[in-house]
């Protein structure tokens, strides 16, 4: 799917998404990856929903973002309470869905000025 939304200039966008990629200012990724307004960290070392571990939040949790949207591939899958220990212990807040609509939710939580990051699983 194509996404299109006005440019926000000095800012990261998800411009597009498919299975096993997205689109981040019209530049393609094939590996996971953590996305703030102001940062694009690839790729992101939890390269699938079966590796997470959770150190793979810590970097994540650096960021100190008010919400992280957790995108866990093509279905949605929640992780065991566990691996999110990094993130609660910093008070992040979290929401896990799949990666299409983590990638939709963090352009609108963007555009809306919000302090969000994204960690997609491709």
């Amino acid at each position: 799917m194509k996404l299109h939304l006005t440019r926000a200039e000095g800012r990261y966008l998800v411009t597009g998404y498919g299975p096993g990629w997205v689109e981040i200012n019209e530049a393609r990724h094939e590996t996971s990856l953590i996305l703030t307004p102001a940062r694009l960290i690839t790729p992101w070392e939890a390269g699938s929903f079966d590796a997470l571990a959770a150190m793979h939040f810590v970097p994540v949790a650096a960021l100190a973002p008010e919400v992280l949207l957790i995108g866990t591939g093509t279905r949605l899958r929640f992780p065991h309470p566990a691996l999110l220990k990094p993130l609660i212990d910093a008070g992040i807040g979290f929401e896990v869905m799949d990666t299409a609509a983590a990638c939709r939710t963090y352009n609108i939580l963007m555009a809306e000025g919000r302090n969000v990051a994204a960690a997609l699983i491709l």
